[in-house]
């Protein structure tokens, strides 16, 4: 019988960072990267190497990453996502999986991603909210001025100011695309598009735009902040569990763009009739 030739295959991945020391493999700990390479290396038989679009932080989540890895397998492209789901634990799964040209790679390919922090601001704490989401109570935000802050960063920057030390990467250079900030009744959400992005640079950015938005800092200072690099004055980094590797985008996508536009979804309150936030209240028993 005649070898299986070598295919890329390319998944889209989502993973609840919790309980994971971040994607990027590293001995005697938990990631991402680990359980996969494990999971697809005991189905062939052999070590794989899975590679990604971006490495995410201990305790940060991902709705929509996207992977690659090379496999001499009679497995066919499409049935990899459910072989995996069948294997992988709970709180990763797999969402796509097709072939790739071997020229193709999840990181390099890239020509943005997306991430959206989500920071919950009513003083009463909600357990379904916990894990996903930085529980800021004790400041008033002011979406709006947050907004008006993050509109200089659109644009190709020196961001030195948002990376933390023990980055391998040999500039700081970074092309932001979109920028967003809404609050939406007790939920403020954060969302960043760029070419890239630094190592710990969106939670830096959120820590220190939260200060706008308490009103420490105006939009201009922040700006200065960054166009001046001045890291020292950068002292706070966002917790991990608001944050969410939303997508990621390439020039030709071999994945169904609904699907990684719409992989994350949003949390909502529905109003009462007066406008307010109020939990919801069941109907009256039936008679």
């Amino acid at each position: 019988m005649a070898e299986a030739l070598i295919q890329r295959i390319a998944l889209v991945v989502q993973y609840l960072g919790t309980d994971f020391c971040g994607w990027q493999w590293q001995p005697r700990q938990r990631t991402v990267q680990g359980v996969m390479e494990a999971v697809i290396g005991e189905i062939v038989g052999q070590p794989v190497t899975v590679h990604a679009a971006g490495r995410t932080d201990s305790g940060v989540h991902a709705a929509a990453q996207v992977v690659h890895f090379d496999v001499a397998s009679p497995i066919p492209a499409q049935r990899w996502m459910s072989v995996l789901n069948g294997r992988l634990p709970p709180d990763v799964v797999v969402r796509a999986s097709v072939a790739v040209p071997p020229t193709w790679h999840a990181r390099f390919s890239a020509s943005w991603r997306r991430y959206r922090y989500t920071l919950y601001t009513d003083r009463c704490p909600n357990l379904f909210l916990r894990s996903s989401v930085w529980h800021y109570y004790h400041q008033t935000l002011d979406a709006d001025v947050m907004a008006q802050a993050l509109q200089p960063l659109l644009g190709h920057h020196h961001l030195a100011a948002f990376q933390r030390s023990g980055s391998s990467r040999p500039h700081a250079w970074v092309e932001i695309q979109e920028v967003y900030c809404c609050r939406r009744d007790t939920l403020v959400e954060i969302e960043v598009q760029a070419s890239g992005f630094l190592y710990g640079m969106m939670r830096l950015l959120v820590g220190l735009l939260v200060q706008v938005g308490a009103g420490t800092y105006s939009p201009a200072a922040f700006t200065r902040i960054w166009v001046d690099q001045r890291r020292d004055l950068v002292k706070h980094s966002a917790p991990a569990q608001g944050l969410c590797l939303n997508s990621v985008g390439y020039p030709q996508s071999p994945f169904d763009p609904v699907l990684l536009s719409q992989s994350q979804p949003r949390f909502w309150f529905p109003p009462t009739l007066d406008g307010s936030s109020n939990p919801w209240t069941p109907p009256s028993p039936l008679p």
